[in-house]
C-alpha cells in the first residue's frame, strides 16, 4: 500500500523537524519505504509518498514525529490503477 502524507509543520516551523531529521535520519521502521517527497516553497509543510504492507509500521514513524508534525494521511494508488477501477 501507498500513502501520501501531508506533513503540516507545528508552527509553520520546519527547524525542528529538519534538526531531527539531520541528527537521526527519517526514523522509518524496517518495512517502511520512502518513495519521495516535496516541500511547499514557504517551508511550512511537505508531501511525502510512503509504502509498506502493514499500516502499523507508518503509525509507528507517524508516533515518532507527532511532537513536531501534525499529519494527513491518505492510502493512494497510482492514476493507472485509478483508470482500471473506473468502469
Amino acid at each position: 500500500m501507498q500513502y501520501m502524507v501531508l506533513e503540516r509543520f507545528k508552527n509553520g516551523d520546519p527547524v525542528p523537524v529538519y534538526r531531527r531529521f539531520r541528527a537521526r535520519g527519517r526514523l522509518a521502521p524496517a518495512g517502511l519505504n520512502y518513495l519521495g517527497s516535496w516541500v511547499r516553497a514557504d517551508l511550512a509543510s511537505c508531501w511525502q509518498v510512503m509504502e509498506c504492507d502493514d499500516r502499523a509500521l507508518l503509525d509507528r514513524w507517524l508516533a515518532a514525529w507527532a511532537d513536531l508534525v501534525d499529519f494527513e494521511v491518505s492510502e493512494v494508488v497510482s492514476s493507472t490503477e485509478a483508470a482500471a477501477r473506473v468502469p
